[in-house]
């Protein structure tokens, strides 16, 4: 049996946020690796943009689905077996790949894949917050989802060279393997969090762990909102780890090896900048900021901003050094959401239905997985074939998306509002009880 951490340990919750940051690693590997094998898998299948296009978003046809029963089953299941289930099905559905020939048996793997890695975030973000406190909760997130920008570092490094010297089937061979040694670590030392569990102590407490109708939690203004940035945050990261290193190497002209490079690149400066903005808000709410700003505000200037940089791509005349800063910048800024959003949804629901809501903001997410690789496969396609001019269209529908977003949360999202609003109601009903 797992030990049971009575209170916030520090060491230990650091301990259990390390080992979900490499899951999440090992989750961006089996993402990304489509991206980055994509000009040669083109040229061996003989597949046009359209059709890379399709097996891109494949692995968010049953996203949304799986995201929220898993996000279900994480309200009433312990996360360190749901994640442990997770890590090996992610682990076996790379296999298939080291002989798929055709285009519909890559999309199953990628569509079975999907199935497999719908609930990664959300449960691994509920497990997390099962070990801190609310004001202690952004940066701890923010280190989970760094581990998903390491993973693009090491893909960066690893998959273009492993598609240069042993092919690019290789690689899926290697995620296999690296996902089983994660499953080994977690099975060892994954631990179960239990300050859920604590009793309340007052009775205000008590009444923001009352359950709330499903119909009033989505119909917040503020889980609107942060359904909507997510939304948007997860069409610019599909965008990247889709079609961001064929516009490198086809829109930009670099080579291989080069284009992998300046994916380590954008990792070293992404990475940095969101754990830095997921402390920066995480200090101003401890210093006394209502949410609203530290958290709502915050997270939907950084989406417009990222929406402003990745538009301006479509401009002429830029060079290779300001593209770079644009898409860099743009990928970075909107990542914090990944971390703050989350936060601010834990702070509004109850914690026993905390799985299931991130769940749903998980697979609203993941529909601009399923269309950001399509629609954008579709414009690099119609632009005279992969060029550019088709890219930069891509990069404009995700900016205008991600301004959108941003300006909808400036107006919606108050988590302080939302949380007093669901503790009257609650405080309503134990008095007519």
């Amino acid at each position: 049996m797992l030990g049971i951490e009575p209170c916030y340990r520090p060491k230990a919750a650091w301990t259990i946020a390390a080992l979900l940051a490499v899951m999440m690693l090992v989750n961006f590997l089996d993402k990304v690796v489509i991206g980055l094998v994509a000009v040669p898998m083109m040229a061996e299948l003989e597949l046009t943009p359209a059709q890379f296009g399709l097996i891109g978003g494949a692995l968010h046809w049953l996203f949304s689905l799986s995201a929220v029963l898993g996000g279900f089953l994480a309200n009433h299941k312990p996360t360190r077996t749901l994640l442990l289930g997770m890590g090996l099905f992610w682990a076996l559905v790379q296999l298939p790949m080291l002989f798929a020939t055709s285009l519909w048996t890559i999309v199953a793997c990628r569509v079975l894949l999907g199935i497999g890695e719908g609930p990664a975030s959300p449960v691994a973000t509920h497990a997390l917050y099962k070990w801190f406190p609310d004001n202690k909760r952004s940066l701890p997130v923010a280190l989970l989802h760094s581990g998903s920008a390491m993973g693009l570092l090491v893909a960066g490094l690893l998959i273009p060279w492993m598609s240069v010297h042993y092919g690019w089937r290789s690689n899926f061979a290697v995620l296999a393997l690296i996902g089983l040694v994660w499953c080994v670590a977690w099975y060892r030392l994954g631990r179960e969090g239990q300050l859920d569990d604590l009793p309340a102590a007052n009775s205000k407490a008590a009444v923001t762990q009352a359950r709330i109708p499903y119909r009033r939690l989505l119909s917040d203004p503020t889980v609107i909102g942060n359904y909507i940035g997510h939304f948007a945050a997860n069409w610019s990261l599909a965008l990247t780890l889709t079609w961001v290193p064929a516009y490198l190497e086809k829109g930009l002209g670099m080579a291989s090896l080069n284009a992998g490079r300046m994916f380590v690149v954008f990792v070293l400066v992404t990475t940095p900048l969101s754990l830095l903005m997921a402390w920066w808000s995480q200090r101003l709410l401890r210093r006394g900021l209502p949410s609203r700003l530290a958290r709502g505000v915050f997270v939907s200037l950084c989406l417009i901003l990222s929406g402003i940089l990745a538009a301006a791509l479509v401009l002429p005349g830029l060079s290779m050094a300001e593209r770079m800063a644009c898409l860099t910048f743009s990928g970075g800024l909107a990542l914090v959401m990944y971390s703050i959003g989350p936060a601010m949804l834990a702070e509004v629901v109850p914690s026993g239905q905390r799985g299931s809501m991130l769940a749903i903001g998980n697979a609203c997410g993941s529909l601009a997985g399923l269309a950001a690789p399509v629609v954008t496969g579709f414009l690099v396609q119609n632009a005279q074939g992969i060029s550019g001019d088709g890219y930069a269209h891509g990069f404009v529908v995700c900016g205008a998306i991600l301004i959108s977003a941003g300006l909808i949360g400036l107006l919606s999202m108050n988590p302080q509002r939302s949380r007093k609003q669901f503790e009257q109601r609650a405080q309503a009903s134990c008095g007519t009880c």
